[in-house]
């Protein structure tokens, strides 16, 4: 199976008609991917029938780097062009990563062996203006080492090697090429690749395809031993200068193709021969449903993943083991030793928490844009917990492309109920009156401030001429999404919430704000904020990295039980230390309470961002300054989301703390 099954059962309570849509919409796109549940059968083509078809599409994706954030279609790099008329639709996930699915020029049929046949030729003359700058652009994505990506039977064709440890690894790219360096690096695939200062362009690709025969199974009944399932696609790339391009020898002594770095005199002639060859190998030891195990085995990641389970449990147990400290010891004495003080007959001063009864339950300042960000939290926490519960359930698997960033944006949507009841409820209970601004602020602010650093973001990869951009069709989609679904669900949230009574209180309110004395280093609000991010993120940062590796390395992330495991960690993390601090901060007679809850949790964020540019400087090689605006600007964006998610756990944990504590003490 592609990815692993969750064990938890999630009931998020929202509208039954917004699950409808997203049902509706998501079967829009490109229907639910059990893997195992849709295979496609293949047979020669003399037995083409309505079960089985002959012919193996491969198809080309976009091209991306780890050293420039910007993809680029296909047809860029003045590749062999296939049918583009014939590409399928992409849904709007896919859209919007930029991905540029297009039939290749590969003719390849079910079972029939292809040794060196030509998809076409490109010619290139120097002093020609055409032929200088496609030349410069194929020579441009040899330097920058630009990946190629191709699809079979919703398969990636993957690159297989050897590692330095002698495990084979299964990469789901392969290079366009390769530049040999002054000092003679850069072209490790092959020793003959030697000469410096020379491009290597694989202009031939040797395809094993690997199937399961139908001969011995029901399926295959009916068509002997010529029917089949692909279970395998892997690719070699070569580099070949084919010395008679109407006659190419594709043989293992061919000389490589070898292109100076400096331009093309005028009138000096360039030619480039694409070939390639088909080999099908019977393996029936490998099920269908058991395809992708080769690439996610080749992935030594698993050993890893639970190290970071296993440190995000340690760091859970010792805060659950310091809130139990609390609520068990101190706190149950505090509460015996107050009511206790209250039914006796000696009056004593009051001290501690219970002091600041009068007060900690007094609206604070900027109350009406913490209740928005509250909103627009709550709306990213639901969608975060339901799109990891599909992803659990195999629906988002990446066999399934473009679904999950599909499941996010639909969910976002139509979770504009919750976001405008929340933060209406929270604004009346600060006794906010101005409920139009509120409502209108909550569906504009924090989605307004995302789309406007896409759009940003948008307009550098349209200047560059990259697939990544999206088209103007699709930025009108997601407006219309954004103002005829989101702010109008936002809307009736913020009627609802509303309409109810505001949140009655355990206690009343003083009429004079209560003086706070002087507090120590660790009790003011800075320190306390800047600590209370540390612990949430150290249960987190390990997974970080394998989320950026799939973001920007091109790595493939298929954990979302881990993913779903951590994100409950965190959840519990954001609350118990928000708790500690919020506890320890009441005792010391500081009852503002309200923003450093959801800042303290909130601050995570801020380590997440310091974690993306460590990942920056060491990981990548980005040295262009658009990809590193578009690097920074979509971390932005990653920021923005989760400072709204961790901050709104740690304002509701503490929230229920203290309507808690203050419910079971005896307050005159």
């Amino acid at each position: 199976m592609i990815s692993p099954r969750c064990r938890r059962t999630m009931a998020v309570p929202y509208q039954i008609e917004m699950l409808l849509i997203l049902v509706y919409a998501l079967t829009l796109s490109e229907g639910f991917y059990l893997p195992g549940l849709a295979p496609v059968n293949y047979c020669k083509k003399a037995d083409v029938s309505s079960t089985c078809k002959s012919d193996v599409t491969l198809y080309v994706n976009r091209l991306n780097t780890e050293e420039s954030v910007i993809p680029y279609e296909y047809h860029h790099f003045d590749f062999c062009l296939g049918k583009e008329e014939n590409s399928p639709v992409e849904n709007l996930g896919q859209v919007v990563f930029g991905e540029r699915i297009r039939p290749g020029p590969y003719r390849i049929q079910f079972l029939e062996e292809v040794e060196c046949a030509v998809a076409c030729r490109k010619n290139y003359t120097g002093g020609n203006a055409d032929s200088d700058r496609r030349m410069m652009v194929l020579k441009k994505g040899i330097s920058l080492n630009y990946q190629h990506h191709w699809i079979v039977d919703n398969m990636p064709v993957t690159w297989c090697y050897q590692l330095e440890t002698g495990k084979q690894y299964c990469s789901t790219g392969f290079p366009m090429g390769c530049l040999v360096r002054p000092d003679g690096e850069g072209c490790a695939i092959n020793g003959q690749y030697n000469r410096p200062l020379h491009y290597y362009p694989f202009n031939h690709v040797d395809l094993e395809i690997t199937y399961h025969s139908g001969k011995t199974e029901e399926w295959g009944m009916g068509f002997g031993g010529s029917s089949g399932r692909i279970i395998s696609v892997k690719v070699t790339p070569k580099s070949m200068n084919h010395a008679d391009p109407n006659n190419p020898s594709c043989g293992e002594n061919e000389p490589p193709l070898a292109i100076r770095e400096s331009s093309l005199k005028t009138g000096e002639f360039q030619s480039i021969v694409y070939t390639y060859s088909v080999k099908f190998t019977l393996n029936n030891n490998v099920k269908w449903s058991s395809r992708w195990d080769y690439i996610l085995e080749s992935m030594p990641h698993t050993n890893i993943q639970w190290f970071s389970i296993l440190n995000s449990l340690v760091i859970v147990l010792f805060l659950s083991g310091m809130v139990a400290m609390i609520m068990l010891r101190t706190l149950h004495k505090d509460i015996a030793r107050y009511n206790q003080m209250d039914s006796g007959e000696d009056a004593q001063e009051e001290f501690g928490w219970k002091l600041v009864h009068g007060d900690v339950f007094r609206p604070p300042r900027k109350g009406m844009l913490l209740s928005v960000f509250l909103g627009s939290g709550v709306q990213v926490l639901v969608m975060a917990m339901v799109t990891l519960a599909f992803a659990c359930l195999g629906f988002l698997s990446p066999a399934n492309r473009g679904a999950l960033m599909t499941c996010s944006m639909v969910l976002f949507v139509s979770l504009g109920t919750p976001a405008g009841y929340v933060s209406a409820r929270i604004y009346k209970s600060f006794g906010g009156v101005k409920w139009k601004s509120n409502v209108i602020l909550t569906s504009i602010v924090c989605p307004g401030v995302v789309f406007s650093l896409f759009f940003v973001m948008n307009l550098v990869l349209w200047g560059e001429g990259s697939s990544g951009a999206v088209p103007f069709s699709t930025l009108i989609a997601l407006l219309s999404l954004w103002f005829g679904v989101s702010v109008p669900l936002t809307f009736v949230g913020a009627y609802f919430g509303f309409r109810k009574r505001a949140l009655e209180h355990p206690v009343r309110t003083n009429q004079i704000p209560r003086q706070i004395p002087d507090q120590s280093i660790y009790t003011q609000p800075i320190p306390g904020i800047v600590m209370g991010g540390v612990l949430p993120f150290g249960c987190i940062f390990i997974q970080l990295f394998f989320i950026l590796s799939s973001l920007w390395s091109n790595q493939m992330y298929y954990m979302f039980g881990f993913l779903f495991l951590v994100f409950l960690i965190l959840v519990i993390t954001c609350s118990e230390t928000t708790i500690l601090l919020c506890y320890f901060h009441l005792c010391a007679e500081d009852y503002h309470w309200w923003w450093r809850s959801f800042l303290t949790s909130g601050f995570t964020a801020v380590y997440l961002f310091i974690y993306c540019c460590h990942y920056f400087v060491t990981k990548l090689s980005i040295k262009d300054s658009a990809s590193t605006f578009l690097y920074f600007g979509y971390t932005a964006i990653m920021v923005v989301l989760f400072f709204l998610l961790t901050g709104t756990i740690g304002f509701f944990a503490c929230f229920w703390f203290i309507r808690k504590i203050y419910s079971v003490v005896k307050v005159d």
